[in-house]
């Protein structure tokens, strides 16, 4: 009896961990994802903000401390 129940247990055993596995692949897809976008938000409000400084003031907005005004530029 043991052959039949290994046979029908190790097709089972293995297409539960080839779902778990497919399923944490779409999961950290999916957070990639989310956290790409919440990446391009905090860019827009950035954006946004030194708009608004500069047009109410004329001069360009400095950059945040400890933030990187342009791509590149090192630390001093």
């Amino acid at each position: 009896m043991a052959p039949i129940v290994k046979r029908m247990a190790m097709p089972l055993a293995r297409g539960i961990i080839q779902t778990s596995v497919n399923l944490a692949v779409e999961v950290k897809r999916a957070a990639q994802e989310a956290g790409e976008d919440l990446q391009d938000l905090a860019a827009e409000a950035t954006s946004e903000m030194f708009a608004a400084e500069f047009q109410e003031s004329g001069q360009p907005a400095s950059a945040p401390k400890g933030g990187t005004a342009t791509a590149g530029a090192k630390k001093a």
